[in-house]
């Protein structure tokens, strides 16, 4: 062993900034380059766009500044003896204003009537947006029920926790939840939540009692079994449809009426009778809620794809984004100062990068765009049946990129068709062999399937091995039983025992 230097030469890939703010650009959709956008404007004093500080135009420039025609010695001395005039209006001003008797300015000001307001037009009123009411959640709905109810102040506590652990069905979730290392936080029980809202064990389970049959009835119940009894009870169902609730739910799943007849000791159509009224009890006590309100989800295209004649013409969505440019008079400003020549230095070329990267960012999303609508042409003239089997090396070999530069471009981007409003990724599908066409798209089976089973006798559904026969014999596609259930599960279908209808 010894220590020795070598001189060696090799190639090798630097991720400078500029190539990281291009790659972590090129991923972002558009409302997130919006914000990007608006944190450098920011951050970066140099930097401009026209929605915040538009370029001086020579029709609307304004008529106090000096004329740019004047040598700079003389235009500066303008400017100071403008800057002086407005500072002394503004001091009269501040002088009239001290002046102002506030107190019966504002008490004539309450006793004046507000005057009609007359709208001329449409243009006149307020935005649709602010019309629109917001869906009340089922949080806020229990919260509203707890708060005009007569608990304490300890019982109105622990009835808030309980609410914070609401599943999305309305049920009381007490497990625990799975860390980012993959292990899962210890599962809590209501004396547990007694205990932090410093009530009694006891009290307690009255309390959960009381709000289980808040409206929702059946809400913050902790399993499928305890919401079916709680309306029962609350409805008034028989014996029997108690007991089906408390011993025999799986068997009512299963349809399997004999059991039930032989364990209850009652006639087979009794049970059914009784499966019947349990069937109109709610299994999802928030399925009129949302935590979400449907009327703020937008999604905003990045592209738009129309046609034009025989050709279709790929556009990009700038609706939102600013223009961004440098705000050169500043800069040269700020570069006379010595002090903070450096930092505007810095500045000036984050943002040559930021408009560079952002400009690069857009060529691509349209030349990936361009592609795949020149090799699904069918999907856009005729519809999802048509699209065709596509991967990303297809579209990375003939724009001249990498995969891994496909794959940022058509994640969360989306693009506007006259078929609707699809993610990229949409297009991109696994091929599927047919006996005598060319291989197609495994979307176009998913969506076969989906119309097999819409069109099927309820009372007498298809089963997966059915679907397989009928796929091969009108379509030619050919299938195993088991991609069909795959692809029946990822458009949330159930079984073929699951789908026949009970009654």
């Amino acid at each position: 062993m010894e220590i020795k230097q070598q001189l060696k030469l090799s190639q090798h890939l630097v991720m400078t900034p500029q190539l990281q703010q291009a790659i972590r650009l090129l991923q972002l959709n558009q409302l997130e380059l919006r914000d990007e956008i608006s944190h450098e404007l920011e951050n970066n004093p140099v930097l401009a766009d026209d929605g915040t500080d538009p370029k001086p135009r020579t029709d609307d420039a304004d008529p106090t500044a000096p004329p740019t025609d004047v040598p700079l010695e003389e235009r500066v001395g303008m400017t100071e003896r403008l800057e002086a005039d407005v500072n002394i209006a503004d001091r009269v001003q501040e002088k009239q204003v001290a002046e102002v008797d506030w107190e019966q300015f504002l008490e004539n000001r309450s006793q004046q009537q507000a005057l009609p307001s007359s709208r001329g037009g449409f243009e006149e009123l307020p935005p649709i947006e602010q019309n629109l009411t917001k869906t009340e959640s089922l949080e806020e709905h229990l919260l509203w029920q707890v708060q005009n109810s007569d608990f304490t102040d300890t019982e109105r506590h622990f009835a808030e926790l309980v609410i914070g652990n609401l599943d999305e069905r309305g049920f009381l979730d007490l497990k625990g939840t799975e860390r980012e290392d993959g292990s899962r936080t210890p599962d809590i029980s209501l004396e547990d939540l007694a205990r932090e809202a410093e009530l009694n064990p006891e009290d307690a389970e009255e309390v959960l009692t009381i709000m289980q049959q808040m409206d929702p009835v059946g809400t913050c119940c902790r399993d499928l079994r305890e919401c079916l009894r709680v309306q029962a009870e609350l409805y008034g169902c028989e014996d029997t449809e108690l007991a089906i609730i408390d011993r025999h739910l799986h068997n009512v799943e299963k349809r399997n009426w004999g059991a039930i007849s032989r364990d209850l000791k009652v006639p087979v159509e009794e049970v059914i009778e009784a499966a019947k009224q349990i069937q109109k009890l709610e299994s999802r006590p928030a399925r009129n809620f949302s935590t979400i309100d449907d009327k703020s989800i937008a999604i905003t295209p990045d592209v738009y794809v129309t046609r034009d004649g025989d050709r279709w013409v790929v556009v990009d969505n700038d609706k939102g984004l600013q223009r961004l440019y440098i705000n050169e008079q500043l800069a040269k400003r700020l570069l006379k100062d010595p002090h903070a020549k450096e930092f505007i230095g810095e500045k000036l070329r984050n943002a040559q990068w930021l408009i560079r990267a952002i400009e690069q960012r857009r060529k691509t999303i349209i030349r990936v765009t361009e592609c795949i609508v020149e090799k699904q042409r069918e999907f856009f003239e005729k519809g999802v049946n048509f699209l065709k089997p596509m991967i990303l090396r297809d579209v990375a070999e003939t724009v001249g990129m990498h995969e891994s530069t496909i794959s940022r471009v058509t994640t969360n981007k989306y693009v506007h068709t006259p078929q609707g409003l699809f993610e990229l990724k949409y297009f991109f599908n696994s091929a599927i062999r047919r006996s005598a066409d060319e291989d197609i798209a495994s979307e176009a089976v998913k969506q076969a399937i989906k119309h097999l089973i819409d069109a099927e006798d309820k009372e007498n559904p298809l089963s997966d091995q059915a679907i397989v026969e009928l796929l091969e014999k009108n379509e030619g596609i050919q299938i195993a039983r088991r991609t069909v259930a795959k692809y029946r599960e990822v458009l949330g279908i159930l079984a073929s025992s699951k789908r026949k209808k009970m009654f």
